[in-house]
């Protein structure tokens, strides 16, 4: 392949066009000139030119005209998709390559300046291989020249979030000759998290002034600041003032570093609390139902968690229902369910269809599975953990046959995926959620289970099953009713486990014991006691992981507790109290 070589221009020209250029695109976009032509056309004309200078000065021009189109053909042009092609009058023209090549490796080609094939000679569309073609050339300094264009572009992107993420790049970068650039764009910023990002980023190029007393400013500001992202370059300032005698510069590093150490801790303060409280949570909308099941009941249903992975594979169910479609092949046959084929905000409102489907569906299994097993084994405890964990076995084997032993892939809606980050502290939307949803099926528990009908006999019953019995309750309904609610709550718990991990056969397992040790620590059949036993061993568990840096001993060490917690209070925090004689 020959290559176009050999372009050289002055120093001093690049660096005055390169200044000039930074102040210019420093105004916003209405005010500044307009390109001489297309993106396409100044491409072709700049491939074909072989003044440099000129090259560059066009590259240059391009700030003002459609960022997307300039990064496009500026990527081309450095990966080496763009070649010059001499037509019949020996004059040079900007291509690129279309298609598949022929049989003779020859590709079709395209103008650069119009996007139209190019003919040949003969009138039909021209071809060459890659070794006929002069592959247009980019030296070091027009490539700089191309990455200034672009850098300065997202810099000025209408988007708040690309402008903070250009901003924060520019600083890493600790280029000093874009110091004036960023200044001017912080006297025009109006957005609050840009402008401290411009704070930022300004401190860190001023941290290569040659300048002790403005390097020192520069320290101290990024110190109160507490960032982070400069703990590097200020180890760097700190070592150079070290190896220049500048006491009072090793002062202010140290200075620095401190407050960035304590802003750090308090960063991890605010991390681990708001970890605990989702972890909690989380342990809470797993337990919540098997609070009423086994706490109210007193049934040890060891099919807890297949009702959990039954709420999960409803919200796995209900998303292909709004995309593409079911299809499976459950033992051996082949079923298809076309979908609705959403995009965008329209798919994502599926989440909001699998919430009561999950409850629903759950709820379904969990009464099939009171009536046919449970009901006759009320009083016997020993059978009913057998008896469920073989519907456990049972159902995890269902769901092999019927959606494949690998996980399926559930994706999160848009409004669960992104996170909040504030002051260093990221906050998950998906985790912000569950704790919000925890707090709601607590609230909706309590009003059935105190402003309702059905509470009303549930309490009765479970205070005193004969009473309730001789009073007219019809206890049975009651039980069915009873073990419908608490195993539609586990398949709230699936729904929303479907967002935050692996949804497969053995989903239900990763939570059943965590879910008993928060029922037991909280006192069996106290609501109250649940909550607070899941935050507090959720929060415990998350605060020696910090401590100790170790997850595993920080999880043994939590085991341990509960078990000397249930030594000396076997009844957990709130004892429940029946009037009940047996």
């Amino acid at each position: 392949m020959r290559v176009l070589s050999g372009r050289a221009g002055a120093f001093g020209r690049i660096c005055g066009c390169l200044a000039a250029c930074l102040f210019a695109l420093a105004s916003p976009a209405g005010a500044q000139d307009e390109s001489p032509g297309s993106v396409r056309e100044v491409i072709a004309k700049a491939t074909t030119t072989l003044d440099t200078d000129q090259q560059r000065e066009m590259v240059e021009g391009l700030a003002s005209a459609d960022p997307d189109e300039v990064t496009i053909w500026l990527k081309k042009w450095k990966q080496g998709e763009i070649y010059l092609y001499q037509d019949a009058e020996g004059n040079d023209m900007a291509v690129t390559l279309s298609g598949d090549p022929d049989p003779e490796a020859r590709f079709a080609l395209a103008s650069v300046a119009t996007g139209e094939p190019v003919t040949g000679a003969d009138g039909q569309v021209a071809r060459a291989t890659t070794d006929d073609l002069y592959l247009a050339d980019t030296d070091s300094k027009l490539r700089r020249v191309m990455k200034d264009v672009t850098d300065r572009m997202e810099l000025l992107s209408p988007d708040p979030k690309e402008r903070v993420k250009a901003v924060k790049a520019t600083g890493n970068q600790q280029d000093i000759t874009k110091l004036p650039l960023l200044e001017q764009i912080k006297a025009t910023e109006k957005n609050g998290k840009v402008k401290d990002a411009l704070d930022e980023a300004i401190a860190m190029l001023k941290l290569r002034s040659e300048d002790p007393a403005v390097r020192q400013a520069a320290v101290l500001e990024l110190g109160e600041m507490g960032s982070i992202a400069s703990q590097g370059a200020i180890k760097t300032v700190r070592r150079e003032a070290e190896e220049a005698g500048n006491a009072a510069l090793v002062s202010a590093c140290d200075r620095a570093q401190l407050d960035i150490d304590g802003h750090i801790s308090r960063v991890n303060t605010v991390g681990t609390v708001f970890r605990g409280l989702s972890l909690g949570s989380i342990l809470l909308v797993v337990a919540i139902g098997l609070a009423i099941t086994f706490g109210l009941m007193g049934v040890i249903n060891m099919a807890h968690g297949e009702l959990i992975a039954v709420g999960a594979y409803t919200t796995y169910l209900v998303q292909n229902l709004f995309g593409a479609g079911i299809h499976m092949s459950p033992f051996g046959m082949t079923v298809s369910i076309p979908g609705m084929n959403l995009t965008g905000n329209s798919w994502g409102l599926y989440f909001l269809v699998a919430i009561p489907a999950s409850f629903l569906t759950a709820a379904a299994v969990g009464i099939l599975l009171e009536r046919g097993i449970i009901r006759f084994l009320y009083k016997r405890p020993l059978e009913s953990l057998l008896a469920t964990w073989g519907v456990s076995m049972i159902l995890q084997q269902l769901f092999r046959l019927i959606f494949g032993s690998n996980n399926v892939q559930v994706d999160s809606p848009a409004y669960l995926s992104g996170n909040w980050t504030v002051n260093d502290v990221i906050f998950g939307w998906n985790r912000v959620f569950v704790i919000a949803f925890a707090v709601l099926i607590i609230f909706l528990t309590w009003v059935v289970l105190n402003k309702t009908s059905l509470g009303l006999l549930i309490r009765a019953v479970m205070q005193n099953r004969a009473m309730a019995a001789c009073m007219g309750v019809r206890t049975e309904r009651v039980n069915m009713m009873t073990f419908g609610f608490g195993s539609g709550l586990a398949g709230l718990a699936g729904a929303f486990l479907s967002q935050i991990g692996n949804v497969g056969p053995n989903l239900g397992q990763n939570y059943i014991v965590d879910s008993f040790m928060t029922v037991v620590v909280g006192g069996v059949g106290n609501i109250i006691g649940t909550v607070i036993s899941a935050l507090g061993i959720g929060m415990a568990d998350q605060s020696l992981q910090q401590i100790l840096g170790n997850p595993v001993l920080g999880k043994i060490l939590v085991l341990g507790a509960i078990i000397l917690f249930l030594q000396w209070k076997p009844a957990g925090l709130f004892a429940t109290r029946s009037r009940s004689l047996d």
